[in-house]
């Protein structure tokens, strides 16, 4: 009877245990199909004005500007200005010492006097030696003698009249003067200091003068960007001294010759600079300020828009009654249809509309777009519900057919739940 009991006993335990492993078995698998349901913000589709912009960064620079280099070599025995000292047009900047220049000078005025003479002599002799050749008092040899001796002395009195001019310009260099009203902006001499120049090279710089009243942004814009800007944009800029000012510019300049950074590295970076004429007046602006200027390049009114972290890009995937390749295909029909395979599976730009609880995809063709929205030329109606969050939604977890919530309380990214 005890046996019996035992017996009776181990059935009944392992069948309740062979329930509860069914039962477990059975909400696994229950559960494993229950539909994800991923909680998304949505926004309407609107009519908008959309601006494109192109944002740079760069200096504050005048937008005329004079770098001063003498041309003659020496000691600076005048300096009357300072950096930041108002100049007008033949005011005189500074003054080189000039002693070995008067020499030169004076030398060449006296090689001057005694070629004249000699060219007078010559001349003299040359006309007396026509007149006794006319009488046949010389042979021709004579004559030709006499002429060349004038001729000679012609030109030795061409040499010493261009020495004394070169001379003369060479004293007049040492000293300089302004060659516009401006401010000089920048001086990197001291009085008594020596300084280079030369007329075939750049001497040494020795001061800036600038009008600051016309004052300019350079920026630098990258290759894609540029063929978007065009000469008269609007141009707002924000200058990193004046945080709470946004100043108004106008491109008027457009390089047509890229700069390059970093050639042949992996750092390689290709712009072109753009010049912005500021038009406010009424701010004090000092060359080599930072900033950032955003160039409006088009506006469009009255466009469908949608948030721009709408739009995002879905592979197509493979039909589910897409055949097995034959094994015996040959090699140029397999790289026909590798090149079709390509072709359609191409990313496309999609946004994802709240319908019925659903997400459908719907595919769309973009057009300009500015901070926020993006334009929408194709695909999409006014008023629709287009989901405009979370991020992580968007572009990694929704798929057309999808159960979605909304919810536009939330003001961070959704999460997923389960139903």
């Amino acid at each position: 009877m005890k046996n019996n009991k035992k017996s009776r006993k181990k059935v009944i335990i392992f069948s309740i245990a062979g329930v509860l492993l069914i039962v477990l078995t059975l909400l696994v698998i229950l559960g494993s199909k229950k539909e994800t349901v991923y909680t998304v913000q949505t926004e309407k589709v609107q009519r908008r004005i959309i601006t494109q912009t192109v944002t740079a960064t760069g200096k504050i620079y005048p937008e005329v500007q004079v770098v001063i280099t003498p041309e003659v070599s020496g000691e600076i025995i005048t300096l009357p200005v300072k950096e930041g000292a108002k100049v007008k047009k033949g005011d005189l900047l500074l003054k080189i010492k000039p002693d070995i220049y008067i020499a030169l000078r004076d030398r060449s005025a006296a090689e001057l006097t005694s070629a004249k003479a000699s060219l007078q002599r010559s001349e003299s002799e040359y006309k007396r030696g026509n007149e006794l050749f006319a009488k046949g008092l010389i042979s021709n040899s004579e004559l030709e003698q006499v002429h060349t001796s004038y001729e000679v002395a012609k030109a030795q009195f061409d040499q010493a009249q261009a020495a004394l001019k070169q001379a003369d310009e060479n004293l007049a260099k040492s000293t300089i003067d302004s060659p516009m009203d401006g401010t000089v902006s920048q001086l990197k001499v001291e009085l008594g200091e020596r300084v280079l120049g030369t007329s075939q090279f750049q001497g040494t710089t020795v001061m800036t003068v600038a009008d600051l009243s016309r004052m300019e942004a350079r920026v630098d814009v990258g290759e894609n960007d540029i063929i978007l800007i065009s000469i008269g944009d609007t141009a707002r800029i924000e200058v990193d001294a004046l945080p709470e000012r946004k100043l108004t510019g106008v491109v008027y300049e457009i390089g047509n010759t890229a700069k390059t950074k970093g050639l042949g590295t992996q750092e390689e970076v290709t712009n072109f600079e753009v010049k912005i004429r500021i038009l406010d007046k009424d701010v004090t602006l000092r060359p080599g300020m930072s900033m950032t200027a955003t160039i409006e390049t088009e506006t469009k009114h009255n466009v469908l828009a949608v948030p721009i972290q709408s739009v995002t890009t879905r592979t197509p995937g493979k039909g589910k009654g897409e055949e097995k390749k034959e094994s015996d295909e040959s090699d140029e029909m397999a790289a026909s249809d590798s090149r079709i395979k390509q072709k359609e599976d191409k990313p496309k730009e999609v946004v994802f509309i709240a319908d019925n609880n659903s997400a459908k995809m719907v595919e769309v063709k973009r057009g300009i777009s500015d901070d926020s929205h993006t334009e929408i030329t194709s695909g999409i109606e006014e008023g629709k519900e287009v989901v405009s969050g979370s991020y992580k939604a968007i572009n990694r977890e929704l798929e057309d057919g999808v159960k979605i919530k909304v919810d536009n309380a939330k003001k961070k990214p959704g999460t997923t739940a389960s139903k």
